[in-house]
Formats: C-alpha cells, sequence, structure tokens
C-alpha cells in the first residue's frame, strides 16, 4: 500500500505543509519582486544583486542546515515530551548560528570585492555586488537567528507566526525596494543598494516577530531568556551525531550551488541573468515540495518519537509518492508559462531564447527533485539517517554535478539546457537512490535524549 488511508494524515500534513509553503511563495514572491525591479534597471545591476545573493545563500544554507538539524532532535523530543532536551537543543542550534554569522560578517566586511569576483569577472557586475554585500551584512544575524527559529516553531506545530512574519515581511521588503531602488517619497534613487536596504528593514521586522514568539509567548518548547544559560553539556553528542551531519550537508549543498553559480558566471553575463530567471521560477515551483519536505520530517520525528515504527515506514511511501505527483504537476506548469514568464523581462534577445531553454530544462529537473527533496529534506531526515544524506551530498553533487556541468559549460560549450541539466544532474541521481534506501528501512535511527 502506497497511501496511507488515513484522512488524520493528511490532515496534519496540511497544517504543517500549508503554512511552510505560503511563507516560500511570500519568499519567491519578494525575490521575483526584486528581480523584476532591478530589471528595469539592466542586467548588470540584476546580475550583481543574484551573484551577491549567491554567497549570501551559503549563510542561508547553513542556517537551514543548523535549524533542520536541531528539528530532528526538537520534533523527535516533542514526541516524547522531553521539553528541557527540546531546550537544549535549541541552545545548541542558537550559539552555533552566532558564530556562523559572525564569520561570515567579518568576512563579508574585509573582502566584498573579492567575493564577487568569485563569481564573475565582469567589472560592472562586481560594483553592483560589493555594494549589495555591505550593507546586507546585519542581515546574517537578523535572517540567521529568524529563519532557524522559524524552524524550531514549525518542528513543535507552531508554523502559523513564522507566516504571519513572512506575509508583513513581505510588504515591508516591497514597500521599501520601490522607495529606495527607484528614489520615490523624496528618498534617493540607490539601484541595487536600495534593494539591499528594502531588504535589511524588513529582516528587522522579521527577527523581532519570531524571536518575540519564541523567547516569550511559545509553550511547546517554553524557551526563556533565562534558559539561555542552561547547560547543554550531555546533548553534545547526540546533537553531532545527528543534527551536525545534516549542517555539513546543507553547507556543502551551499558551496556546491555557489560553484555552480562560478560555472553560470564565467559563461557569461547572458547565462547569469537568464539564469536568475529560471532560478525565481524554480522557487516558485518548489514552494509546496519545500513544505511537504519540512512537514515530512517533522510528522516522522514525531511519529518515531511516539514510537511508532511501522506508521512512520508507511508515512514515507505516502510522502515520496506525492513528491513524483507533484513533481509532475510542476513540469508541466513550468512548460505553459515559460514565455509569459520569459517575456515578462527586459532582457536582450539572446539572453531570452537562453532563459528559454533553461525554463524546458527546469521543467524536466524539477520531477525528479520533487521526490528527492522529499526523501532527502524530509522523511529520510526526520528518521535520524543524516550521516547517509551526507555522504550522497558530497559524492553525487562534487564527483557529478559541478565537474560535469563545467565541462559541458566552459569547454564543450554545450547548449545551456543540457548544461543546466548537467548541473543538476545529482538530482536525478539521488532520486534513485533515496527510493531504494526508504524501501530498505535502514534511514530509521534510535535517537538518546
Amino acid at each position: 500500500m502506497i497511501f496511507v488511508r488515513d484522512k488524520k494524515f493528511y490532515t496534519t500534513l496540511a497544517a504543517y505543509a500549508l503554512p511552510i509553503a505560503l511563507q516560500q511563495l511570500i519568499t519567491v514572491g519578494v525575490n521575483m519582486a526584486d528581480n523584476v525591479m532591478l530589471g528595469q534597471l539592466g542586467e548588470a545591476p540584476m546580475s550583481g544583486a543574484t551573484l551577491a545573493n549567491n554567497f549570501i545563500s551559503i549563510f542561508q544554507i547553513m542556517c537551514m542546515g543548523l535549524g533542520m538539524g536541531a528539528s530532528v532532535l526538537v520534533s523527535r523530543f516533542f514526541g516524547m515530551k522531553e521539553k528541557l532536551s527540546m531546550k537544549k537543543a535549541v541552545n545548541i542550534m542558537l550559539r552555533m548560528l552566532f558564530v556562523v554569522a559572525t564569520v561570515f560578517a567579518v568576512v563579508t566586511a574585509l573582502f566584498p570585492e573579492n567575493i564577487m569576483r568569485l563569481f564573475t569577472t565582469e567589472k560592472e557586475v562586481i560594483e553592483k555586488g560589493t555594494g549589495y554585500l555591505l550593507i546586507s551584512i546585519p542581515c546574517y544575524y537578523l535572517n540567521g537567528y529568524a529563519m532557524t527559529s522559524s524552524i524550531m516553531l514549525r518542528s513543535v506545530g507552531k508554523a502559523n507566526i513564522p507566516l504571519y512574519s513572512s506575509i508583513a515581511s513581505f510588504f515591508i521588503n516591497i514597500f521599501f525596494n520601490w522607495v529606495f531602488i527607484f528614489g520615490k517619497l523624496g528618498a534617493p534613487a540607490m539601484g541595487v543598494n536600495g534593494a539591499a536596504l528594502g531588504t535589511l528593514i524588513a529582516r528587522v521586522v522579521e527577527f523581532g516577530v519570531i524571536m518575540g514568539f519564541l523567547m516569550f509567548v511559545d509553550t511547546n518548547i517554553g524557551l526563556r531568556p533565562r534558559d539561555l544559560a542552561i547547560s547543554v553539556g550531555n546533548l553534545i553528542p547526540e546533537y553531532i551525531r545527528i543534527s551536525i551531519p545534516v549542517l555539513v550537508s546543507d553547507t556543502l549543498l551551499g558551496l556546491g550551488n555557489s560553484a555552480v553559480a562560478v560555472v553560470m558566471g564565467h559563461i557569461g553575463a547572458s547565462f547569469v541573468a537568464a539564469n536568475s530567471i529560471t532560478t525565481v521560477v524554480m522557487q516558485l515551483a518548489t514552494v509546496v515540495i519545500q513544505g511537504i519536505s519540512q512537514a515530512s520530517c517533522t510528522i516522522t520525528g514525531i511519529t518515531l518519537g511516539k514510537g511508532e515504527v511501522e506508521k512512520a515506514r508507511q508515512q514515507g511511501y505516502t510522502f515520496a509518492a506525492l513528491g513524483f505527483i507533484i513533481g509532475g504537476v510542476g513540469c508541466g506548469v513550468i512548460l505553459l508559462l515559460s514565455n509569459v514568464i520569459v517575456g515578462a523581462y527586459k532582457i536582450e534577445p539572446e539572453t531570452a531564447v537562453l532563459a528559454g531553454d533553461l525554463m524546458h530544462a527546469v521543467a524536466v529537473v524539477i520531477w525528479f527533485q520533487a521526490a528527492n527533496s522529499i526523501l532527502t529534506k524530509g522523511t529520510l531526515r526526520g528518521g535520524g539517517d543524516t550521516k547517509f544524506l551526507m555522504v550522497a551530498d558530497i559524492i553525487f553533487l562534487w564527483l557529478c554535478s559541478i565537474p560535469l556541468g563545467a565541462l559541458t559549460g566552459l569547454v564543450f560549450k554545450w547548449p545551456g539546457f543540457w548544461v543546466y541539466i548537467m548541473l543538476k544532474i545529482d538530482q536525478f541521481i539521488k532520486c534513485a537512490v533515496c527510493v531504494v534506501r526508504l524501501r530498505s528501512g535502514k534511514w530509521i535511527k534510535r535517537i538518546e535524549k
């Protein structure tokens, strides 16, 4: 039997996944608005912001790794009703986040131009991206704490609070981007720097809402300012065993995505601009996938925390099947709307043709990425199988996708469609491997409090 027959399961899944998906949709909406606004200024500003965000995304993916790693423990402890262990896991995460955010802030402050040169050699793009990076430095702390704490709240059934925060952040970001990019309401026209400033203002609001709720209102975890000083030593070995592989895996994924961006940047500004469009479309197409991924991680953890192993296995098959179905739908939608989306941007004809080719590649990739993401970032991760997933990420991304993408894009000069497929070939391989892993049952690991 592939699909769970219990209606309550689907109700619970919707309650967890929909707020997460809506929050992701809002995030994508902000990114799309940034791209469209900056696209009115030309390709260089849009490319500069995109490449700067590729570096920032490494930090954000590390935050996801810290948050999702801790959530494996928190959701399991939530099912076990171990509140003290939940507080300790969150504390370890927050302390590690401070260190990571500080490292990124210092590196960005000292070497912004060097960071941009990793992605492109075009002087104007480097100049635009450098200003964006410098203004974004406080966001490492603001966005880092808000992002990881949002994941903690979701892992104990409080997914609505991050959603409300994102809604407020969305309108604030769009408004101040409009003001500062184009110089409205008497403000200076700052271009790319205006986009960074608008984002910074929105991050301040997001931080205040999320951290205020976590530290003063939430009762599921029950963390309070006085708890930030509690001893966490006895949980560190289990945190290292379960959560650190998630951080390593997601960090390597972030570095790998940046390596992919380096390849694209050296192919040329047209490829970067075309990919800027497809990146937003990919994010938009995967919002439901991300919602189900994070929901399946939480649901699997809570189910196993209650000791219901066979139930968790059956739920895993259902999650995988949903991934293939949603991926197929996403593929069809992208193919139908690709011309309309590309036509909304003010880009050169050559770039528009390339963007169309990349959109077709995205449609193929999304079908397999959907099931792969729900398994790797959801079910298998929620089962505690984090070491296996870390190894899979290292092998398939770094030994397959990046070398093949570099060869086809920089050496063999293949068409954009096939270069993109090679850069994402790990999605196809991991999909097959993870389905086999799911069927084996070896992904269910015991976690000690």
